[in-house]
Formats: structure tokens, C-alpha cells, sequence
């Protein structure tokens, strides 16, 4: 969640966030590239560990009808989030000319899926998410058709895809569902795991060099599992960089093995983690859609500082889609700048978060308390 918000501060304040890729190695800096890089963590972590949340309260439950009709009406309630409050944080748009399907969609997408397969057996459902991780780049090729209401079905469910429907509107695929809900599915068919504890620890890291190895191998040969394949660059940093450079719109395999695989290390060590600082860190993880919501506005507000602080008005600011609100003249803050401004929203927010935690803690018998 701390990460995240490095991302989306990067994202709407950075001077040359409107402008270059992050990624592209032609105009990035070893250091802006990780700035970006280790923010693609966040996503494949966030919905593994929803399928997991799943599989776990599912546990807690002798009633399968119930519990489907919560994960279809949470999934839902993350869908009109996601269209509503988060696009409107991100676009400051009253127009909504242009709505984004990312995380929170898609995690509400797969609840919506998962409330259907809850009968299915926990090994089928980790068979069908292996192959899902495993073989969504052997199909994507064949994606593609001479029918234009296809080719949106197929972007929807698994490709990135801007959908342009009229000068007023598009409709921007940044998380097919699919691919994501294979990382879904994976996490609810490991949500077992979770119950373990004596072994768990040690499942975890082995889940974990598992995957990378299989990254290295894959990407050692540069042949299947990405789009982008890696090659020598200008110097030594810059090939590391290249070949780390992995595909995450949509989730490719080596993108999948190497962000799972570093998640299963972190979840290994952070098993038997305890002390102040860990505390502080799982305030944030208990009210993670309080603090998602939050964030994002409070992000919202320190663009209009920004640009309202170098000279600019109100007149000058854009809501076109991708400004973002900033003007078109050169604007944003440094790097460092960027670092200052998201460890300050972060800890602005522990208070209240804190505050949310200890309320839901006090208030269990609080139905409406599971939708946020």
C-alpha cells in the first residue's frame, strides 16, 4: 500500500510523468526506472492476495450461499468504485470523457468470477490459474479478428486496449480481466497455505526461488513468456535494466513469475516479522480500500498546490484525458521532490488510518464495514 502511493504521486506530480515513460530506456534514469519498476510489485500482489482474503473467509463460513452473494455484491461495489470515486480522483473530470478498467475493477471483476467456481475443487481452480499465467502469451496472437465488437470483447477480457467510442469518450483497458484473474485464482487455490503454520514460512520461499528461477531461465533465453524481449544496451546498467524490463499491460508470465516470485519472499519473511515498525506497516494493510480511496485525493490536492504554487490558475489547468489537471505548459516537481511529497502523504495518513482500524476493530457487528 506504502509503495503504491510512490507510484501514483510519480504518476500525477513528476515533471516528466505527462511527457516519457518510466520504462522507456531511451529517456529514463536508472533511478526513475526503479521508482516505476518496484511500484510493479503492488498490482499482482494486491489481487493474489484478494483471492487468498477470499479463499480464507470462505473458510470462516459454513454457508456457500452467503458467502457467494458477498463476493458478488463486494465485486460489485469495487466495479462502481472504480468508475466512479477512483476515475474521478485520477481524471478530476466531471465529464468522465474517459473512464480507465485498472485494479480495483479488475479485482472486483474476479470477485464477481470467483462467486461462481466456489463449488469447483481447489486443485481444478489451481490447475486453471496456472494455466491461465502460463499460456495467456500463446494466445494473444490469435486474439485478433476482422470484427470490431470481438476485437473489444477480447481487449476487455485480455489485452490493454484504448477504446475510442466517440470524440467524447473512450474507454481505456489498462487490466483485462483474465489475466488478472488467473493471479486471483492462483491466491484463493494458495489461500490453504495460509492456514499452515508450521510449514508455511518455508512453503512460501520455496514458492518463491521456484518462480524466479523459472524468470531467469525464461528470460535467459528471451523467448516465451514476453513480448519485449531484453538485449545489450549502452552499458551495463542500462542491459540490467532491459532485462528487467518485463511487460506488465497485461500481465506477461516473466512479469507473473518474477513480481509473484519476489511477493512469496516478502510474505516468507515478513511471516515471522513483529515489532514496532511492523505494526506501523499493518495499519496501512488492515483498511486497504480506506486508505486506496484516500490516497488518491489527498494526491488530488497536492497537484492543485503544485501547480497553483508555480504560478499557475485555474484557467490554465487541463482535465483532457491524461493532463491529469496540470497545464499545458511545463509543470511538476523533481524526482526527489516526488520521494519528500509521498513519505509525507504517507505518514498524513497513518492518523486516520489508524483511527479506521481501531473503528472497525470496535464496530465487527457493522455489516456495511466489509465494503470498505
Amino acid at each position: 500500500m506504502i509503495i503504491m502511493a510512490l507510484d501514483h504521486v510519480r504518476d500525477l506530480l513528476h515533471s516528466t510523468s505527462l511527457t516519457q515513460s518510466p520504462t522507456d530506456l531511451n529517456t529514463t534514469s536508472p533511478v526513475l526506472f526503479f521508482t516505476r519498476w518496484i511500484t510493479y510489485l503492488c498490482a499482482p500482489t494486491f489481487v493474489f492476495l484478494s483471492g487468498t482474503s477470499a479463499y480464507l473467509s470462505f473458510q470462516s463460513t459454513d454457508n456457500v450461499k452467503a458467502f457467494r452473494n458477498f463476493l458478488l455484491k463486494r465485486g460489485i461495489w469495487l466495479i462502481v468504485l472504480e468508475f466512479t470515486l477512483i476515475n474521478f480522483a485520477l481524471w478530476f473530470d466531471i465529464q468522465f470523457r474517459i473512464l480507465m478498467l485498472q485494479v480495483i475493477a479488475a479485482i472486483g471483476f474476479g470477485f464477481v468470477l470467483l462467486s461462481l467456481l466456489l463449488k469447483v475443487n481447489i486443485k481444478i481452480l489451481a490447475i486453471i490459474a496456472l494455466l491461465i499465467i502460463g499460456g495467456q502469451n500463446m494466445i494473444q496472437p490469435f486474439l485478433k479478428t476482422e470484427t470490431a465488437t470481438w476485437n473489444t470483447i477480447f481487449a476487455v477480457l485480455f489485452q490493454q486496449k484504448m477504446i475510442v467510442a466517440s470524440s467524447n469518450f473512450m474507454f481505456l483497458v489498462a487490466y483485462p480481466l483474465i489475466p488478472w484473474f488467473g493471479i486471483m485464482l492462483l491466491g484463493f487455490a494458495c489461500g490453504q497455505l495460509f492456514l499452515r503454520d508450521k510449514r508455511r514460512q518455508k512453503t512460501l520461499l520455496t514458492f518463491g526461488v521456484i518462480a524466479l528461477l523459472l524468470f531467469f531461465m525464461l528470460r535467459l533465453m528471451n523467448g516465451y513468456g514476453d513480448p519485449g524481449p531484453w538485449s545489450q544496451q549502452k552499458d551495463t546498467i542500462f542491459t540490467v535494466l532491459s532485462f528487467f524490463n518485463v511487460t506488465k499491460y497485461p500481465p506477461s508470465l516473466q512479469f507473473d513469475l518474477l513480481f509473484l516470485g519476489i511477493m512469496f519472499l516478502i510474505l516468507a519473511i515478513a511471516d515471522k516479522a513483529a515489532g514496532k515498525f511492523s505494526n506501523i506497516l499493518s495499519v496501512y494493510g488492515k483498511v486497504p480500500l480506506f486508505y486506496y480511496l484516500l490516497h488518491l485525493y489527498v494526491i488530488r490536492i497536492a497537484v492543485f498546490i503544485m501547480v497553483f504554487a508555480q504560478g499557475f490558475y485555474w484557467k490554465d489547468l487541463s482535465f483532457a484525458p491524461f493532463q491529469f489537471g496540470r497545464p499545458a505548459s511545463p509543470s511538476g516537481i523533481s524526482l526527489a521532490a516526488v520521494y519528500i511529497v509521498w513519505l509525507t502523504i504517507v505518514i498524513m495518513l497513518y492518523p486516520l488510518c489508524k483511527w479506521y482500524s481501531d473503528y472497525k476493530m470496535n464496530n465487527k457487528e457493522k455489516n456495511w464495514l466489509r465494503y470498505l
